[in-house]
Order: C-alpha cells, then sequence, then structure tokens
C-alpha cells in the first residue's frame, strides 16, 4: 500500500463567494422586513411606539460599530474565521430573539445580531476579489449589487406572508438557515488561514473611538426625525460624542499608524468621490424603497402585502439587469454604466413627480419601476467596480469597510432626509391649501354642500354637516399628502442629477485583467491583401 498521504480537502471558490452573497443579503433582508413588521414586534412584547423605535436601532448600530473590528480581523485571522464567527453569532441571536417577552432582551439580541451581521459586507468584496479571477470581477460586483437591492424591496412581501400564515417570529427565524447555509458554503469553499504566531492587537484607543463614533452618529440619524433633531438633547449629545470619537480616531490614526486600516491609501483620489456617490445612490433608492410604500400606505391605504406586491416588480426584473449590467462593465468605461443608470434613476422619477395624482396604484407605477430597476443595477454596479479598478491590492479590507460606512450612512441620512422633506411637504403643503378653504367662500360652500349630499342618507340626523366637514378636511389631508411624495420624487431626481455631475469629476480607469476589449468591429480579409 502506499504511503502517501491523503489529498487535502478540494476547497471551490465559488461556494466562498455564494456564502459572502448570502451574507450581504440576509444583512440588508433581516433589517428591511424588520422594518415592515415594527407595529408586529411592539404588540407582541407590549412596547409603546418611542419605546418600539430603537428596535431597528439596536441592530443597524451593532452592524456600524463592528466595521472596524470586522476589517482588523479579517486581517489576521482571515475572512473565512470572521466570517463564521459572524454567522454563527447571528444564527444563534436570530433563533432565540423571538422568545423574548420584553423589550430589554429583545434589543440586547439585536444588538447582538447586528454585530455578527455586520461583518459580512466589509468582507463580501474581499472576498469577492481573492476567489474569481479578475476577468470575472464585473459579474461578481454585479451580483453584489443585485443582493443589496433585490433583498431592500421583496421584504415586505416576505413579511405579509409570515404575519399572515406563521407568525411575526419567522421574520427572524428565515435568516437561520440562510446563516447555517453560508457558514457550511464558508467551510466547503474558502481556505482556512493558519492562525498568526503573534498577534498584535490594535491600539485599543483608536478602533474602539472610531467604532463607537460611527454606532452613536447612526443611533442619531436614526432617532433625529422622530425626536425633532436638535430640539432632542439626546440627539445633539449623541451627533456631537460621535464626532468628537471620531476625530479623535482620525488624529490617533496619523499619530500611529495602523498595520490593518489604511485611510490615506483608501482615500486617494478618486475614491473619495465615488464613496460619496455610494451615499447619495443610497438616497436615490429611497423612491422605491419608501416613497412608494408610504404613499401607497398613507394616499391609498393599502396593506403591506398589497405594497410587497408593487415592490416585486423593481426587486424582479433586477434578476435580469445584474448580468446585462456584467456585461457593460465589461465591454465598456464603467462610468458609462453608471451615468446610464442615474440618467434612468432621474428620469423614472421626474416621470413620477409630473403625472403623480392621488388615484396612482401599483399599476400606474410599473413603467417607471422597470426603468428604475435598470438603473439602480447600473449605477451601483458601475460605481463600485469603478472603484475597485482604482484601488490598489493592499487595501481591500479598507476599501470594504468604507463602503459598507457609506451604504449604512448613506442608506440612514437619505432616510433621515427624505422622512423629514416629506413630513414638512405636508406641513407646508397643507397650510397653503387650508388657506384656500375658507369658511363661508363659495367654493367651500359648495364642496361641503356636495359632501353633504353624499353623506346624508347614511348619517343620523345632525350629523350630515359634521361628517362633511371630516371629508373637506380628509381631502385637504390627501391632497398634503400627494404634494409632499411629488417634492420627494422631484428632489430625488434632482440629487440623481448632481450625481452626474459628480460621476464627471471621476477620471478614467485603469485598464487591466478585470476589464476586456471594447468590441471591435469584423475585418474582413480580402484577396490580394496581406491579413
Amino acid at each position: 500500500m502506499s504511503d502517501t498521504p491523503a489529498d487535502p480537502p478540494q476547497i471551490r471558490p465559488w461556494l466562498g463567494i455564494l456564502a459572502v452573497l448570502f451574507g450581504a443579503f440576509i444583512s440588508t433582508l433581516s433589517g428591511r422586513v424588520s422594518t415592515f413588521g415594527l407595529a408586529d414586534l411592539r404588540g407582541a412584547i407590549h412596547a409603546g411606539f418611542d419605546e418600539g423605535a430603537w428596535i431597528l436601532t439596536a441592530q443597524t448600530s451593532g452592524q456600524m460599530l463592528i466595521t472596524p473590528l470586522a476589517i482588523w480581523s479579517a486581517g489576521v485571522y482571515g475572512p473565512r474565521r470572521v466570517l463564521i464567527w459572524g454567522a454563527s453569532l447571528f444564527a444563534v441571536t436570530e433563533a432565540v430573539l423571538p422568545f423574548s417577552a420584553s423589550l430589554a432582551p429583545l434589543l440586547c439580541c439585536q444588538f447582538l445580531a447586528g454585530i455578527g451581521s455586520g461583518v459580512f459586507i466589509p468582507l463580501t468584496l474581499p472576498v469577492v476579489l481573492r476567489c474569481t479571477p479578475p476577468r470575472y470581477w464585473a459579474y461578481g460586483i454585479a451580483v453584489y449589487a443585485l443582493n443589496l437591492e433585490l433583498s431592500l424591496n421583496i421584504s415586505a412581501s416576505l413579511e405579509a406572508w409570515y404575519i399572515d400564515h406563521g407568525g411575526w417570529a419567522f421574520i427572524f427565524w428565515q435568516n437561520v438557515p440562510i446563516a447555517l447555509a453560508m457558514i457550511l458554503c464558508l467551510m466547503k469553499g474558502m481556505p482556512a488561514q493558519p492562525m498568526p504566531d503573534h498577534v498584535r492587537w490594535p491600539k485599543p484607543f483608536g478602533a474602539v473611538s472610531a467604532s463607537l463614533g460611527l454606532a452613536m452618529i447612526y443611533a442619531a440619524l436614526d432617532q433625529g426625525n422622530r425626536l425633532d433633531w436638535l430640539s432632542s438633547g439626546l440627539i445633539v449629545g449623541l451627533l456631537a460624542a460621535g464626532g468628537v470619537l471620531i476625530l479623535a480616531a482620525l488624529v490617533n490614526l496619523q499619530l500611529v499608524p495602523s498595520t490593518w486600516f489604511f485611510l490615506r491609501k483608501g482615500l486617494s483620489w478618486p475614491l473619495p468621490l465615488l464613496l460619496m456617490l455610494v451615499l447619495v445612490l443610497r438616497l436615490t433608492i429611497l423612491s422605491t424603497s419608501f416613497l412608494i410604500p408610504q404613499f401607497l400606505v398613507t394616499v391609498r391605504g393599502y396593506r403591506t402585502f398589497e405594497v410587497g406586491e408593487a415592490l416585486l416588480w423593481i426587486a424582479i426584473p433586477q434578476l435580469v439587469t445584474a448580468p446585462l449590467a456584467a456585461l457593460f462593465l465589461r465591454r465598456m468605461d464603467s462610468r458609462w454604466a453608471a451615468a446610464l443608470g442615474l440618467v434612468s434613476v432621474a428620469t423614472a422619477c421626474t416621470i413620477v413627480a409630473q403625472t403623480m395624482t392621488a388615484q396612482w396604484g401599483p399599476q400606474q407605477f410599473l413603467a417607471t419601476q422597470l426603468l428604475q430597476a435598470f438603473g439602480q443595477s447600473m449605477a451601483l454596479s458601475g460605481i463600485i467596480f469603478t472603484g475597485i479598478l482604482h484601488m490598489r491590492p493592499e487595501i481591500q479590507l479598507t476599501f470594504g469597510g468604507l463602503l459598507q460606512t457609506s451604504r449604512l450612512l448613506g442608506g440612514e441620512i437619505g432616510l433621515a432626509l427624505t422622512e423629514t422633506l416629506v413630513r414638512t411637504g405636508e406641513q407646508h403643503a397643507s397650510n397653503l391649501i387650508g388657506q384656500h378653504v375658507v369658511h363661508g367662500a363659495p367654493d367651500t360652500a359648495q364642496r361641503l354642500a356636495d359632501y353633504a349630499m353624499l353623506v346624508g342618507p347614511a348619517s343620523p340626523t345632525g350629523q350630515v354637516a359634521g361628517r362633511a366637514l371630516a371629508l373637506l378636511a380628509g381631502a385637504v389631508r390627501q391632497a398634503a399628502n400627494v404634494q409632499s411624495f411629488i417634492d420627494g420624487f422631484h428632489t430625488i431626481a434632482l440629487v440623481s442629477a448632481l450625481a452626474l455631475i459628480l460621476l464627471v469629476a471621476v477620471g478614467g480607469a485603469p485598464d487591466g485583467p478585470a476589464r476586456h476589449r471594447p468590441f471591435t468591429p469584423l475585418r474582413i480579409a480580402l484577396p490580394g491583401r496581406r491579413r
């Protein structure tokens, strides 16, 4: 018998890529589904509106908190171990979270789940870049963008289906099998990195300051609209403390250079501008993930399941646009792909803002949603791919962490601005419309008379005038709400146009193995000519 040692277990890199894409998917899906199911969660643990508002903040603040340490840990122990640790923590907390009987244990589990899932997205791009040949990077980036957008827009349908058929607990239990599949793919698809003989821990001051500062700023942004921003001492304190901690971390990084986070290289031109574009793009995505659902619920009175059916029309087409985006990235300058996406988003939002009425439903949004789906995939894929082409190989982890920070902060800043814009816009429009509703004026009297004729046969004696007045107030409120959403779509269209201007400032990406040579015309050999 031969004494040759057994072959080492075969490593399948595509399983490792599948694992990190699983992670990017559930990291976004878990927070988004909780948003739609928040009312059910509050009712299950008997929490009020103000108390329950911290449920989502706890998870996303945990994701922001762990980002700096995730980068360092992956550099020391390897992405495989860090991802397995994170997926294991996430699976355990998501499994036990529905058994929480009160708010305190639920917030604790949400925070731990955020820490577990917070390592997924910063490490997704580095793993994709390391496990695939450069000529396939464009496809990996397109699928990465697809994951983020798909999970963002299918969550409403999933949440409604769980509530109707199994209960709110499945909002969290759905993540357990995905996390376990992720662990299995990591074990079979990524090689284990040898443990270092000597682990050099990061300077605690810089790492802790950056983590706490980012988490505090995120929490302030998440709660700011509810607490009326600078009118709240808590928001002012969180913003001030977070800003001081971030500044201290940056000063410490200059005085004590890090061996695991290369901020100066990570912010070399044009990466800061591209990260800014990622932040801005997260705002434009809110046109479908926030404005359309809020319009259907506030103006049309749709239920969550009906809203989910509408959002599916932007999620499903991305299964087609993702490979199309990859083909564009391989065959043309990635800036053109991003520009085409931004133009599509701006056009879709402008069409909605110019034509939307109070009678619109999911069918009326369909055409612009298809255009929006194409634009979002193209813009996000093009911007990230442009950043990768400009990126130095040694800063893959740094770029992944900066991208995660831009993604989370961009989404939260965009949501806070959009919520504030819609709320204040409705108040301003209601005030302007109300000025034209004058008691005793002919138009007002005629409208009240029409409403009285409408409700008169079904109203008790003496209540006709009151019900007619309530209908008039409802009409004013509806018109004000519609106008606020129109202003929101106009704003997102304007932001997309400004992002397009910023994109012009990005220099052309260098050619390399990640890009294919552009299409060339066929050369036909003619008789008598040398080929």
